[in-house]
Order: C-alpha cells, then sequence, then structure tokens
C-alpha cells in the first residue's frame, strides 16, 4: 500500500448522527473527529455526527483546528499497537 493509500482522507458528506457501533463499523482503523457527541455519565460517547475521519492523525488535527468545531469528539476507532502515549 502506498504512502498516499494510507494518509486519505474523508469528509462524511451525509451529517447525519452515527451511533458508536455505526462509526465503529465504517471507520475501521482510523482517526475520527464527531461533532456533538452524546455521552454516557462515565464521558464514553454513545452518537454523534462524523465530520472527518482519516488515518493520520495529524491530518485529523489540521481538520480540526480548520473545521473549529464548538463541541467535539476525536477517538481512534481500532487497537493501538506497540508503545502509544496519548495526551488527554
Amino acid at each position: 500500500m502506498s504512502k498516499q493509500e494510507t494518509t486519505k482522507t474523508y469528509q462524511d458528506s451525509t451529517g447525519d448522527v452515527m451511533t458508536m457501533q455505526e462509526i465503529k463499523a465504517r471507520f475501521p482503523s482510523e482517526w475520527v473527529l464527531i461533532e456533538d457527541p452524546e455521552t454516557n455519565e462515565y464521558l464514553e460517547v454513545l452518537c454523534g455526527k462524523v465530520l472527518w475521519h482519516t488515518r493520520d492523525r495529524d491530518e485529523l488535527d489540521r481538520k480540526l483546528l480548520e473545521l473549529g468545531p464548538h463541541h467535539s469528539a476525536v477517538l481512534y476507532i481500532g487497537e493501538m499497537h506497540g508503545e502509544v502515549a496519548i495526551n488527554l
């Protein structure tokens, strides 16, 4: 797989609210920017509108700054492999 294939980015054109089950099924192994996420009492995302998704975290961060959603969540859909550090 070429570098170009692994860093494709997408905008979800439907604007529909998706459940986490739908998001996980549609965007495996991708970073997902969710607008207006609905959460439970443990702040786990239950559903929301997917604004952007990509395999490239840096691209997602740039898009987050560009779009500037008021209320959003950034999630990785899949398993992290190797040594991973996550900043909150």
